[in-house]
């Protein structure tokens, strides 16, 4: 049984299994994974406790994950990709095989699937395994010195750089990020690293301000009244809440003539927005989606010792308390970014 390869699968709402699964069996142009550390996401979290994660249904049981790191186990037939022993960090993203209108520049909204989604049927399974089978153009070579720790947020860094970078140049502005949960506190670290002169983070809770604070963020608000938000007067802000309270504070907290990037998932249909406001201070409203090809930038940071986020992590558990690491990550109040550890760097 311990040499069995085992594998976190969702199979309905509140329903997690480690299940045994079949060795991979990989293409030529892939290369298998050792996978050591797998991040909870809030998307693995939404599969888990409601079945879906905003429109994607999950109607068969999937594999979950898609932070994860890991060794080359065996490289990849073709010769193509990193060789064995390399350390990599996974872009969980393919492209869409159907044509559907996009900006060329921007193939994350092109409708392509994703490592642990079910958008799509059948389902694209996820990386929380011990060994997985990966297309070589989905893996970074990790330099040296790059922790293998901290690069198991390479993949949600990703995402927060990509929403500053839909604002563009943050260089001495005063930005606001509303919601401290794991995007909202890498987002701190990527407005810290790219040069925002001052940075105001709202939470509902203590323990994620306190995070935000040792990543760069100046001032901290909790649960703030109508006052404090409308003295903020953000140049930009970064709603990574996903509700729409925290949409209605970024809105009001933005500047007049700013920029508003939306990360956080509000949950599908209608919400309530304060749209007229929007206009009145011509507000840029921008929606952030994933990343492009942001992860080779935030590898490059992290290198370079300018980008900072290790403190993002609270726990590190063993894959066998998989559901225990889960219960813990939904908390954040005890926890923000939980790994899962699935071996050891050789």
């Amino acid at each position: 049984m311990s040499d069995a390869l085992h594998a976190l699968v969702i199979h309905e709402a509140g329903d997690l299994r480690l299940d045994v699964i079949p060795e991979p069996v990989p293409a030529p142009d892939e290369a298998v994974i050792d996978v050591i550390y797998g991040g909870i996401c809030g998307s693995d979290l939404h599969y888990w406790k409601h079945g879906a994660a905003g429109e994607s249904i999950l109607r068969a049981p999937m594999v979950l994950g898609h932070e994860v790191v890991g060794v080359v186990r065996r490289a990849a037939a073709d010769g193509s990709g990193p060789s064995e022993k390399t350390r990599v960090a996974v872009h969980p993203a393919t492209p869409a095989k159907e044509v559907i209108r996009h900006p060329v520049d921007r193939p994350n909204i092109s409708g392509g699937g994703y490592l642990g989604s079910a958008a799509r049927f059948p389902h694209r399974d996820g990386a929380f395994a011990h060994r997985v089978a990966m297309p070589t153009r989905m893996l970074r070579v990790l330099p040296e010195g790059v922790d293998l720790q901290e690069a198991a947020l390479i993949e949600p860094a990703s995402v927060a750089w990509h929403a500053v970078s839909r604002i563009g140049d943050v260089t001495d502005l005063s930005a606001l990020v509303v919601g401290c949960g794991p995007i909202g506190l890498l987002t701190i670290a990527v407005l810290t690293a790219r040069g925002a002169r001052h940075i105001t983070a709202i939470d509902l809770h203590e323990r994620p301000l306190r995070i935000a604070r040792e990543l760069g963020a100046d001032v901290t608000l909790q649960q703030p009244d109508d006052a404090d938000i409308a003295a903020i007067d953000a140049d930009v802000v970064i709603e990574s809440s996903g509700s729409h309270r925290g949409l209605d504070t970024a809105i009001r907290a933005a500047a007049r003539g700013g920029a508003v990037a939306m990360v956080g998932l509000l949950p599908s249909g209608p919400q309530p927005v304060q749209v007229a406001l929007a206009i009145a201070k011509e507000l840029d409203l921008l929606g952030s989606f994933r990343f492009n090809d942001e992860i080779d930038e935030v590898i490059a940071a992290l290198a370079q010792g300018t980008l900072r986020i290790a403190p993002v992590i609270s726990h590190v558990k063993r894959w066998r308390s998989a559901e225990d690491a889960f219960a813990l990550a939904a908390d954040p109040t005890v926890s923000s970014k939980v790994l899962l550890q699935f071996g050891r760097a050789r």
